[in-house]
């Protein structure tokens, strides 16, 4: 006999598949000792596919919702209205309504009931559908629980349910709707308790809002309800909010919104016991289910009824440490300019070459500087050096220290205030080279000559040899990488640019004065980059076949297509020896798994062909020119000024050597990376050769399957020649929820987010504040992008972004400001603005979202905000 309905009491967590999301947790819920929820039953989805069955066309309306894309809302709104047509007119088939009927009796058939909606892709712990379908309250009489169980059906296809599935990927045909149906509860009160701050997502602080009557209004976001938090067993906030309207229950059924009186509108709802009451009673739940949870409750007459418990999607992981004291985890990803999830693959090998001190979290890696933040001796120069670089990174710390009781502080090192022991000048490193710039030509030669070994000696290892010979080689790229050469030769360059900027802003004056100087320096090989590219486009601009060509590109094979073009073997050319040199970077480079331009060299074609429209021949070359000119102009100038003051021949002599050593030193700050990730791109080529053996095996089905793995576990199946087929799945299904978590800049261990912020009072009405890392003014388009591989620039544009990367540079040179949302005075962006001399501000909170593509702006570079004009 097939199970069209099933009894709460026989419903767990595991059912959902069977009665959906809410029916398998309030299943749950109903076996939990002291949780009252009210009786019902589940109509199961096997009576939804019956009823699916029954109506031929809806196939057909199904593949065509399955081929709208989310912006159509013509489309949906069309096939969503006829598919909900036709599910509300088709007739309850006989044994599915007895089936009903029979669950009723047995509950009470003349007693008020809620009908609920309860899909298959609902109340998940990446997707919570929350609202997405329909529930009825205080429904009488069987024959309008029957109708109201239709209209359930029908709601798996409103609009906005059907646009949430294509936007979150879940295919239509494979979600199937079962119907709650439970005896009413008519409450004095109603409301909902998160278990962890749902704004600062804090798990040991607990959320409620409650209103007056029935919780539909509160839910649906009608009424105005009292908002209580609590933490550790106390009310620690409470706002009591004028409440105008109720949801009252209508003795005909349904329901109705009616004015509260109004000396009761600015009462409080709870009392302060039952307001712990009801905090206890989440604790309760969220325990049993293992994650905080979004719970709604209803008070009758001091009783305490759950009517529905659903996962909170939107928190992210804490990092674990592994110790139960309080921590601080700051996020890597916006150091490195690199938010995006990445893959276990890519997390584990940037760990790796971190020397495993780094802390993996909602697929984003993090660092925890909690014994720094502790001592006396560490503490304020850290903070010194972070607010250099991040104010808002120094803030977010600040204001954790400023509360005094969740870093415990541990006592001064006696030996940091004896005499030639104390910690140096904060944002400060003893550099440990000379003015030698042949310093920085043998270090680049170094690592040239590191590459070529690697090359040669990595082709000869296979299975778990080459694993071992990877991590071997990563211990020393870690040594050569972050050494006292090659540190000292990246400080020494830093160090001269606050040397510089503060010592010009003291005797003359001058803000930001580096950032000139450092304009067109050598040795910068991302600056070097963008310029390159356009000496592309200078070899393809003469031949008018080879740009209509590639007006049309679609694949990555295209270079192979061009040699029958006139002057297509000299573009192919080009292009490859570009791809040569830095055909190993791309968007997300630190993450191994990244397709790189020399996977997928169509990405560059929107980039060359900008600069054959917006750029004259010979543009990059002139470029340079023009950014080494006003450095030298510059530098003249404020050294004539220098010579005017007093001891000013000592200053000039000062200045001009540490001029000297900014443009000797600042450009290798780039290198090191692009050493980085030409490893990497070796091991990948390496790794990729294993995983085609895998696959010929059978022991994986891609070859881009290992992405989904660690370094380590990788290395085990490579050795066993064995894997679990549910671990790719599963991972790449925590890797789809990862992608859709915003990585906090600054999370504690209680999973409080903490946001810095810009401190500052001196700014136009209006101004977007964010870091001022690169000098200078100017005004125009915004054109607002959060993929490279949309850019469609015309010369003059100001690019507005999240973050950018050493691969966003062949942009700069088309454009003439920069604004992103993440950043800090040496990322790769700041660094290469102020080379190319593009005014730029970065940590400009929700930049993609404040400024509209297309709007009119004017970037204060040197003050660090950002107004809307247009």
């Amino acid at each position: 006999m097939r199970n069209y309905v099933l009894a709460l009491q026989e419903v767990d967590r595991t059912k959902a598949k069977v009665v959906g999301g809410k029916g398998a947790n309030l299943g749950e819920l109903s076996r939990i000792e002291g949780i009252r929820v009210p009786a019902g039953f589940c109509v199961t989805t096997e009576a939804f596919q019956r009823i699916m069955g029954e109506a031929p066309s809806i196939g057909g309306l199904l593949d065509r919702s399955s081929s709208l894309a989310a912006e159509d809302r013509d489309g949906i709104r069309e096939v969503s209205a006829e598919l909900r047509r036709i599910i509300e007119g088709t007739a309850i088939p006989e044994d599915v309504r007895e089936a009903i009927t029979q669950a009723l009796s047995s509950l009470g058939a003349g007693d008020a009931y809620a009908v609920r909606s309860s899909a298959t892709a609902e109340d998940l712990p990446g997707a919570s559908f929350a609202g997405q379908q329909d529930t009825y309250l205080n429904v009488l009489g069987t024959q309008a629980i029957l109708q109201h169980v239709r209209r359930c059906w029908a709601s798996l296809f409103t609009e906005r349910a059907v646009i949430y599935r294509i936007q979150h990927g879940f295919d239509h045909r494979k979600v199937h709707m079962a119907v709650v149906v439970q005896k009413m509860v008519f409450p004095q009160a109603a409301g909902i308790v998160f278990t962890a701050d749902p704004v600062t997502s804090n798990r040991k602080v607990s959320s409620i809002e409650a209103g007056f009557g029935l919780g539909e209004a509160l839910v649906a976001g009608l009424a105005r309800a009292d908002r209580y938090k609590v933490r550790s067993g106390q009310v620690i906030e409470k706002a009591i909010a004028r409440k105008t309207l109720a949801t009252r229950a209508l003795e005909e059924g349904g329901t109705e919104e009616r004015a509260i009186e109004p000396e009761r509108q600015e009462g409080q709802v709870l009392t302060d016991a039952q307001i712990l009451r009801i905090e206890r009673l989440g604790r309760q739940i969220e325990g049993h289910f293992g994650h905080p949870q979004d719970i709604e409750w209803c008070l009758v007459e001091e009783e305490l009824h759950i009517v529905q418990s659903r996962p909170i999607t939107t928190l992210y992981p804490i990092p674990e440490a592994g110790d139960r004291g309080n921590h601080v985890y700051i996020s890597v990803g916006h150091q490195q300019m690199m938010t995006d999830a990445m893959r276990p693959l890519g997390l584990s090998l940037f760990q790796l070459t971190s020397g495993g001190r780094m802390l993996a979290a909602g697929g984003r890696l993090f660092v925890d500087p909690t014994k720094q933040l502790a001592s006396p001796a560490s503490r304020d120069a850290l903070l010194e050096l972070l607010g250099r670089s991040h104010p808002l990174l120094r803030d977010a710390l600040s204001t954790i220290l400023s509360r005094g009781d969740f870093i415990e502080p541990l006592p001064d090192d006696p030996a940091a205030s004896r005499p030639g022991q104390g910690k140096q000048a904060p944002g400060r490193f003893d550099a440990q080279v000379e003015d030698d710039p042949a310093i920085v030509a043998e270090l680049i030669e170094r690592t040239r000559a590191s590459l070529a070994e690697l090359k040669r000696d990595i082709r000869t290892r296979t299975g778990t040899a080459l694993f071992d010979f990877i991590r071997e080689d990563i211990q020393g790229l870690s040594k050569s990488m972050f050494g006292p050469r090659s540190m000292g030769a990246i400080m020494a360059g830093m160090n001269a640019s606050s040397w510089i900027n503060e010592k010009m802003m003291a005797w003359l004056g001058e803000r930001s004065v580096a950032d000139t100087l450092s304009q067109s320096v050598s040795n910068n090989i991302t600056s070097e980059m963008g310029l390159a590219l356009l000496d592309v486009a200078d070899v393809i601009r003469p031949y008018p076949d080879v740009v209509a060509y590639l007006q049309n590109v679609k694949h990555d094979g295209f270079l192979d297509e061009l040699a029958a073009l006139d002057g297509g073997k000299e573009a192919r050319d080009a292009i490859q020896a570009y791809l040569d040199k830095y055909g190993m970077r791309c968007a997300g480079e630190i993450d191994i798994t990244r397709a790189r331009w020399s996977e997928k060299p169509a990405t560059l074609v929107p980039l060359i062909l900008s600069n054959i429209k917006n750029f004259e021949p010979r543009a990059g070359e002139r470029r340079f020119e023009q950014g080494r000119q006003e450095a030298s102009q510059r530098a003249r100038a404020l050294l004539d000024r220098l010579r005017q003051l007093p001891d000013g021949e000592q200053k000039a002599s000062e200045a001009q050597r540490m001029i000297d050593r900014l443009r000797s030193f600042i450009g290798y700050r780039e290198y090191p990376k692009y050493g980085l990730v030409n490893r990497y791109f070796i091991y990948k080529q390496a790794l990729l050769q294993e995983a085609e053996r895998l696959v010929q095996a059978g022991v994986i089905h891609d070859a881009e399957d290992i992405y989904y793995l660690t370094f380590d576990e990788l290395r085990e199946v490579v050795r066993a020649h064995r894997l679990d087929d549910r671990i790719v799945g599963q991972r790449r299904a925590e890797h789809e929820l990862h992608k859709r978590l915003s990585p906090p800049l600054v999370i504690t261990s209680d999973g409080e987010i903490v946001a810095g912020a810009h401190r500052r009072a001196d700014l136009p009405a209006g101004a977007l504040v964010g870091l001022a890392v690169s000098s200078g003014v100017v005004e125009g388009r915004a054109r607002v992008l959060v993929d490279m591989a949309d850019a469609e620039l015309e010369a003059g544009d100001i690019l507005v972004t999240t973050f950018t990367d050493p691969s966003w540079t062949p942009l700069f040179v088309s454009i003439k400001g920069l604004v992103t949302e993440v950043g800090g005075l040496m990322t790769h962006g700041a660094v290469i603005a102020r080379e190319y001399g593009l005014p730029a501000v970065v940590g400009v909170d929700n930049a993609t979202r404040l400024i509209r593509d297309g709007q009119r702006i004017r970037v204060h570079g040197t003050d660090g905000y950002v107004e809307i004009l247009t």
